[in-house]
């Protein structure tokens, strides 16, 4: 079964947060809540570039390992998701994060900041597919839908990449290949032919 990843295009991401506000709107996602958000890197300075990041359902999550209660599962697909009837808001996941994914809906001590909300990928929750219940938690179920998450629909410029890993990495291997790869090294056109 393909495991589903995104990957983000610093080349082509122009920082126009429709990825946030889509996941926003497409999620009811409450206010102090950002699954996504847009992060420049070496701003103001000549060559900076701008990510979306969110939560990444990375192989071998590290909140999933530092989450007492087991909250945290991973279904064939890849797709990292949380029991919010599980989570006791600890907060140990939102450390363990190397992407700061896990929030939290009010800013207090542990265990009053409520139940811990992520990015689920648009595939929703334990609760059964599409049902009232999975919204009001967890969001719009698209995956369920044979969709893409909202945030990389959305995404005008294309530099946001969701979907299986393998055509994900092929996609931008392609890319890269295209703006700076052999082809366009000096003398290889010449060598080779300008097909290879």
């Amino acid at each position: 079964m393909a495991r589903m990843k995104f990957l983000c295009d610093a080349e082509r991401c122009i920082e126009c947060n429709a990825c946030v506000t889509a996941c926003k709107n497409e999620n009811e996602v409450p206010w102090g809540i950002n699954r996504r958000r847009v992060v420049t890197l070496n701003d103001g300075v000549p060559g900076e570039k701008s990510i979306s990041v969110a939560c990444m359902h990375c192989t071998d999550a590290p909140c999933a390992a530092v989450c007492p209660v087991d909250c945290f599962y991973t279904p064939d697909d890849g797709i990292v998701l949380h029991d919010k009837d599980l989570c006791i808001g600890c907060g140990y996941c939102f450390y363990a994060c190397p992407f700061g994914a896990p929030q939290y809906p009010r800013q207090e001590a542990f265990g009053v900041r409520g139940k811990m909300d992520k990015c689920t990928f648009c595939a929703g929750g334990p609760s059964d597919n599409n049902s009232d219940a999975e919204y009001a938690k967890y969001g719009a179920n698209r995956v369920a839908e044979g969709k893409l998450p909202a945030c990389a629909e959305m995404c005008a410029t294309k530099a946001l990449l969701a979907g299986d890993g393998d055509m994900v990495a092929d996609i931008y291997r392609e890319r890269v290949l295209r703006r700076s790869g052999r082809p366009q090294t000096w003398g290889w056109g010449k060598a080779y032919g300008a097909g290879v």
